[in-house]
């Protein structure tokens, strides 16, 4: 596996180095040990997938409030998506930046989120379906969200064609308060 970390520290692509041959293609996409080794720490305990309908679909930007905060592990395995990832960690040298990655079906590359961090995604086609391990169980009350548009970070996304498609709530997510 060959990771790059971006700049945004706690933001890492990780990419699975593929065995092929007649047959097709194998790869490992999680291993606990080289992780670690690289100082990604996740124990995943949920494992969720995310099907997408129709291009242009944008989910986010979610995270968990401690102490429910989660590490992910993100991989496209259908379908195409521009994923992003936004640092809330007030402490951060990298507090309010944010970091966008293209995701493909068939590619090697996953994005690593630690925690503390919101994650948003749109799809760029129909059918896209993004495989997330997570390292705390979903807790309701601990679920909160940054627009997709909010002004304080300028998050940049891809147009929409046919328009974007969005739940009431990542629609009506408040400003962010800056400290």
């Amino acid at each position: 596996m060959k990771f790059t970390q971006t700049e945004i520290f706690g933001v890492v692509l990780v990419e699975s180095e593929p065995h092929t041959d007649d047959r097709g293609s194998f790869m490992r996409i999680w291993d606990r040990a080289e992780l670690s080794e690289h100082g990604l720490e996740p124990q995943p305990v949920q494992w969720s997938l995310s099907y997408n309908t129709r291009a242009g679909t944008l989910r986010g930007m979610h995270y968990q409030e401690e102490p429910h905060a989660e590490e992910k592990l993100v991989r496209c395995v259908r379908g195409a998506l521009y994923d992003v990832a936004l640092d809330l960690r007030r402490e951060s040298p990298t507090f309010g930046r944010w970091f966008a990655v293209e995701l493909r079906a068939g590619d090697p590359t996953a994005l690593y989120l630690s925690a503390g961090l919101a994650h948003g995604f749109q799809t760029l086609e129909d059918g896209t379906e993004i495989l997330y391990a997570i390292s705390a169980p979903y807790e309701p009350a601990a679920a909160r969200g940054v627009r997709w548009d909010d002004p304080t970070f300028g998050i940049h996304w891809p147009d929409a064609e046919s328009g974007r498609i969005m739940s009431d709530r990542d629609r009506s997510w408040p400003d962010y308060e800056l400290p």
